[in-house]
């Protein structure tokens, strides 16, 4: 692309980044970095009984977790800044005075109870409800008289009663709209506070945005702004609406459906490389049939021609199936540091671990998280490293404990462990086999009941594995305390 390709994220501050805004950022980050563009961020806070500095905060906070970061925005800064509409007030006055001054736009003195009973009536007698555009030709005696009365006016952009506005989208080509169905819209509020469609439109040409890629839940905007483009003598960005991501019944995604925000899933236990790769396949189709791909693969594939136009499905599902993936082949330095703060949260470890704990604690993330998804999970599954007092899982208890032999097999096998000078993998999976044969039974008869024993649990690392982890000595209490419990049942 021969022209300077500026995308922009533009968030309002009022609530949690959720994945569709997620996945919008995700877009324009990749777009700007395949073609070496810029990617500017922008808050969008000119709703001040709504905005938050605590919401502003959670949104730079998830961006950064997720591994987007911008090239001109908050923290960054950059030649046209402030970044933040709130910062920009005076920019829309100034823009909106210099357009009443031309005659483009005016000052319209009607109050909110007085639009409201003229739509309440358009309504009862079956027309659709428009501004009938009274303020347009006032003359400034009747502008003064107005103001003299209290009256403060927002400013309408004149708009042709005829004729259309085609917005001409990336994905859907030409999208026409009537203009009669538009009316003569507020750009600044009465109270000084522009309106939505004006200050992005001022802000995007200002900030040289070349390429809009947002929802398409938008797209009823778009033929504002391009009206709001053309009144500045503004050239036109490329707009791409993206398709919407709907719930599995097609419906459209909210919390009845689970987790819809960023920090939900981070909290959850999720890593950002899996819900960053997850969203990027939310309407977006890779080379081939690969579907796990770094960050560097997705920006070395990334094109809007690959973008889709239909909706496209959540499925929670397919995430946490990432997310195991991911969980299993990192690192396991970065997984022990990423699932600390879990484990610390259920009081499981304390804040700083000695280079006892250290070493423990590596072994037993190194031996659960294969088997689970999150790192929510990685804790849940590892309580009993922690802790002599769980209790046994009830099915497994009648499907193990219950066993007319199951206390002497466990007795068997702790008199077999005892014995045992050295106590590690080889040793102890010996040592069961053994016994199995001793006994003329299969090992499944001693390790499975021996494995509620030992962790309370069916289901879980190897047997010998958490052996050797908890050590010879209280694996072999915790066996002792398992025998106890099955005589005591009869």
């Amino acid at each position: 692309m021969a022209q300077d390709i500026r995308v922009r994220f533009a968030p309002s501050p009022t609530g949690n980044l959720h994945i569709g805004g997620a996945r919008t950022a995700l877009f324009n980050f990749l777009f700007a970095r395949h073609n070496n563009g810029s990617l500017i961020l922008r808050i969008d806070d000119t709703d001040l009984t709504r905005s938050t500095e605590e919401s502003r905060r959670g949104i730079l906070s998830a961006l950064r977790w997720l591994g987007l970061d911008w090239d001109e925005g908050p923290a960054a800064g950059g030649l046209y800044g402030p970044y933040s509409q709130s910062q920009r007030l005076d920019i829309y006055k100034e823009t909106a005075r210099m357009l009443v001054e031309r005659g483009i736009a005016y000052r319209c003195y009607c109050t909110p109870e007085e639009l409201a009973e003229r739509r309440k009536q358009a309504a009862a007698e079956g027309r659709a409800p428009r501004y009938d555009g009274r303020c347009r030709e006032l003359s400034l005696q009747e502008q003064i008289e107005k103001e003299n009365q209290g009256l403060r006016p927002a400013i309408r952009l004149r708009i042709p009663d005829r004729g259309e506005t085609i917005v001409q989208d990336f994905f859907r080509g030409d999208v026409v709209f009537a203009n009669d169905v538009l009316d003569d819209f507020i750009i600044m509020k009465s109270n000084g506070i522009p309106a939505y469609n004006f200050a992005c439109v001022v802000d995007d040409a200002k900030m040289r945005i070349s390429h809009i890629l947002r929802a398409e839940e938008h797209l009823s905007n778009t033929p504002r702004q391009i009206l709001i483009y053309q009144s500045l003598g503004y050239s036109l960005p490329v707009f791409a609406h993206v398709p919407m991501i709907l719930a599995p019944d097609r419906s459209k995604l909210s919390k009845r459906h689970g987790a819809t925000s960023v920090e939900e899933f981070r909290e959850m236990g999720y890593l950002p490389e899996a819900l960053l790769n997850y969203l990027a396949l939310l309407g977006w189709s890779p080379e081939g049939e690969q579907e796990v791909l770094s960050l560097a693969e997705l920006v070395s594939q990334f094109t809007l021609e690959k973008v889709g136009k239909t909706a496209a499905i959540y499925d929670v599902k397919k995430l946490t199936w990432m997310n195991g993936h991911y969980l299993n082949a990192k690192d396991i330095d970065q997984v022990v540091e990423q699932a600390a703060p879990y484990f610390q949260k259920k009081n499981m470890i304390p804040q700083r671990l000695n280079r006892e704990e250290t070493v423990y604690f590596k072994q037993v993330v190194s031996a659960v998280r294969t088997r689970v998804k999150t790192l929510a999970e990685v804790a849940d599954a590892s309580e009993y490293f922690y802790t002599d007092s769980f209790s046994y899982d009830e099915k497994g208890v009648r499907k193990h404990f219950r066993k007319e032999k199951a206390a002497e097999y466990l007795k068997k096998a702790r008199e077999k462990l005892a014995l045992l000078e050295k106590f590690d993998l080889e040793t102890t999976e010996a040592a069961y086999r053994e016994l199995s044969e001793e006994l003329g039974v299969k090992a499944g008869e001693i390790i499975h009941p021996t494995r509620l024993a030992l962790s309370g649990r069916t289901m879980g690392p190897g047997l010998f594995e958490i052996m050797v982890i908890l050590g010879k000595e209280k694996t072999l209490k915790r066996m002792e305390r398992a025998v106890q419990y099955i005589e005591n049942l009869s």
